[in-house]
């Protein structure tokens, strides 16, 4: 199964998305947004990046 993401609004209203592995396990969650389609772009960022992240070792 993929992973998938899930885009929610919290408690305080803002629209935050998480990411999903296929097992169930979150593995990101993100900022709070004060539009839905602000969120939607935050989605499509970690898409268009994720897959040529540097891992960085802090």
């Amino acid at each position: 199964m993929a992973g998938k993401f899930e885009l929610y609004t919290d408690r305080s209203g803002e629209y935050r998305f998480r990411l999903k592995a296929g097992n169930g396990q979150v593995i990101a969650t993100s900022e709070g947004y004060s539009s839905k389609s602000a969120a939607e772009n935050g989605i499509e960022s970690v898409r268009t990046n994720a897959p040529d992240a540097e891992v960085v070792e802090v």
